[in-house]
C-alpha cells in the first residue's frame, strides 16, 4: 500500500518531517519534535514539574504523591506517583525537600523535641499550637470539637473557609476566634434548626444557608446534646430577613 517514505530532518531546530506516499499518488505528511542531544526521551511534563516545585515547599513526598495521584497525573513512563518516585523526581531536578518549620517544641531539624516545652504540633501547617495557627481538617476538627468529616461539610457549605494550594491538596484552615464563636455546645433559646428556619422564613434551605454564609442570619453549630447541628436566629430584627421577594 505504501510506495515510498521520505524523511527530512532539520538539525538546527530538531524537527523531523515525514512524508508517506501511497500507491495511487496520495500522500500523508507528519512532523514531530526530536529528542535533543543529551536529553532523555521520556520527561515529566512541565506542568507537573512546576506543581511539584510548589508542593515541595509545604508537603512531604508522601503527601505530594497522594495529591498527584488524586489529580490522575502520571509519571513520564505512565506510572502512578509514589513517595519514591516523587523523591527521585526532586533529586533529578534539584528540588529541595519540605522542611518542617522550626517552631516551639521542635529541634532545628524539625524533629519533635522531648521535654516540658515540646508542645502538641500534630496537624499544624507552619504553626506552633496557638489559636491563630493554620491547620489541616483533622486538627481543625479536634480544636473545634467535631470530626474532620464535619469540617469537610462546613467547607462545602461555606460555614467556615479554607484554602488549597491545588485541587486534592490538604485544606489549610486558620483557627481564629471567628470559627470558635460559630461552634457552641448549645444554642440560644428560639434559634431553629435549618429545616424549621427555612419553613419559618418561607425560603428554600439553600437560600437560608446562603444568608448564613453572607452574615445576613446569625447561626451557630451546636456540638453537644442529642440535637447537634446548625441553629439559626430567625427573629424579625435580623438584617435582610425579608429581602427575598
Amino acid at each position: 500500500m505504501i510506495r515510498e517514505v521520505v524523511l527530512r530532518v532539520e538539525a538546527d531546530t530538531r524537527l523531523a518531517h515525514l512524508r508517506i506516499i501511497w500507491q495511487g499518488g496520495a500522500d500523508t505528511q507528519l512532523s514531530m519534535a526530536m529528542t535533543k542531544h543529551g536529553e532523555h526521551p521520556r520527561r515529566t511534563d512541565e506542568d507537573t514539574l512546576a506543581l511539584v516545585r510548589r508542593l515541595a515547599e509545604h508537603y512531604d513526598d508522601t503527601t505530594i504523591a497522594m495529591i498527584l495521584s488524586r489529580q490522575q497525573r502520571r509519571t513520564a513512563t505512565g506510572l502512578t506517583w509514589t513517595k519514591t518516585r516523587v523523591r527521585a523526581l526532586r533529586t533529578t531536578h534539584a528540588i529541595p525537600a519540605h522542611q518542617p518549620p522550626n517552631t516551639p517544641g521542635t529541634d532545628p531539624d524539625g524533629s519533635p523535641r522531648s521535654g516540658p516545652d515540646s508542645g502538641d504540633l500534630d496537624g499544624v501547617v507552619g504553626g506552633g499550637g496557638h489559636d491563630d495557627d493554620v491547620v489541616n481538617a483533622e486538627e481543625a476538627g479536634r480544636r473545634l470539637g467535631v470530626s474532620k468529616y464535619t469540617i469537610y461539610r462546613w467547607l462545602r457549605e461555606g460555614f467556615i473557609t479554607g484554602e488549597q494550594l491545588t485541587p486534592a491538596a490538604p485544606w489549610q484552615i486558620r483557627i481564629t476566634d471567628q470559627p470558635r464563636q460559630l461552634v457552641q455546645p448549645t444554642a440560644p433559646d428560639g434559634w431553629l434548626p435549618l429545616a424549621e428556619a427555612a419553613r419559618t422564613l418561607g425560603l428554600a434551605r439553600q437560600t437560608v444557608l446562603h444568608k448564613v454564609q453572607r452574615g445576613e442570619l446569625d447561626a451557630v453549630q451546636v456540638t453537644a446534646g442529642k440535637r447537634k447541628g446548625l441553629r439559626i436566629n430567625v427573629t424579625h430584627d435580623q438584617t435582610g430577613l425579608f429581602d427575598n421577594p
